[in-house]
């Protein structure tokens, strides 16, 4: 087991690795001064207060929908409705925050637990289909992300509105519900302790309970579950119910903890990021950790390459398509996995 999960550590290492040096080498081609633009690229994150508070500002939405998406991935669900969810929850947060008045701390409390509900009963929509006549859950998530998307700006544009702004934003939410700051000079707000303990609990739940268990082994062979007496459909539309609770708690907290007006006229992307951070985890929840500030440190990193040097932040793209091609595929470094395979089968 502890060689199995070296193994994994390697290759994940290693595929980072390579999408690194791959754009290094696209930064020499463009670049008229090629080492600082690296050295800003892997540096300029780390140089001030400021720019670390951006990494972990962004590395919060990310591990939101990273440990959602982990959990579908860990019962083997392909479900890519994280992002419509994300969006759609953060509609409903806004609605709370700008129509309720609560006094203390309940306010922002209404309006996560909302927008969680909320995410959850439409997540369990294509876990029902799931489990009960074997829809695809790519093609339905899918399509639920254009729907809420839809539906979403809808409200945003005839409900939530502000005619006399400038832009497609909604009212100002009332102070009461903002998320507080809590590491001044930063926007770092208490989301931040919210995903952790979300993180920590998932871990306990998924290694430590029965039902954790069920969704495990479901994930690593449905049938075999399934003749073993454990309830695979219950199992399915379970875990959609909690990644999308995870998903709808991330939306609520992203725009009440960054915003003071909704205003996504367009959906995020962090859904679909979500699928990145859970690939990189090996859909492990503290690994999301991790991954979630990688991935949100080389953006962050990329954001003031373009701003500070003649390398545009499109570079990013780039290695994420490497990232994601390499860790998808199943045959990358398979052979040295085999050998060890073959070793300990000598050993022993």
């Amino acid at each position: 087991m502890f060689k199995s999960k070296y193994f994994e550590t390697i290759r994940t290492t290693a595929v980072i690795l390579i999408a690194l040096v791959i754009a290094f080498l696209i930064i020499a081609l463009v670049s008229d001064n090629p080492v600082k633009t690296i050295g800003i690229f892997l540096f300029e994150p780390l140089n001030s207060k400021g720019h670390i508070g951006n990494v972990i500002e962004m590395a919060i939405p990310l591990m939101f929908t990273g440990l959602a998406v982990s959990l579908l991935f860990r019962a083997n669900m392909f479900n890519l409705g994280a992002e419509g969810i994300f969006y759609f929850s953060g509609v409903v947060a806004s609605a709370v925050a700008i129509h309720w008045s609560l006094g203390g701390f309940l306010h922002p409390v209404v309006a996560i637990l909302a927008g969680s509900i909320v995410g959850a009963i439409l997540s369990a929509v294509p876990g029902i289909l799931k489990a009960k006549w074997n829809a695809n859950e790519l093609v339905t998530s899918l399509m639920f992300n254009n729907i809420l998307f839809g539906i979403g700006l809808y409200l945003l544009n005839y409900q939530l509105r502000d005619a006399k702004a400038f832009a497609n934003v909604s009212f100002k939410f009332e102070k009461t519900a903002l998320l507080d700051k809590i590491i001044p000079g930063t926007r770092i707000h208490t989301g931040l302790i919210i995903v952790l303990a979300l993180i920590v609990l998932a871990h306990f739940f998924l290694y430590k309970t029965k039902w954790g268990y069920e969704l495990r082994m479901t994930g690593a062979n449905r049938s075999f579950a399934r003749y073993s007496g454990m309830k695979t459909a219950k199992v399915i539309i379970l875990v959609h119910l909690l990644a999308g609770f995870v998903a709808g708690m991330g939306g609520s907290v992203e725009v009440l903890g960054m915003y003071t007006r909704f205003q996504w006229t367009a959906l995020p992307g962090y859904g679909l990021d979500g699928a990145l951070v859970a690939m990189l985890a090996k859909n492990n929840p503290l690994s999301v950790i991790g991954s979630a500030l990688f991935l949100a440190y080389i953006r962050i990193g990329a954001d003031l390459m373009a701003r500070l040097s003649d390398v545009p932040a499109e570079m990013i793209s780039i290695i994420q398509a490497v990232i994601i091609l390499l860790i998808s595929a199943e045959q990358f470094l398979k052979f040295w996995k085999n050998r060890m395979l073959l070793k300990e089968a000598r050993e022993a």
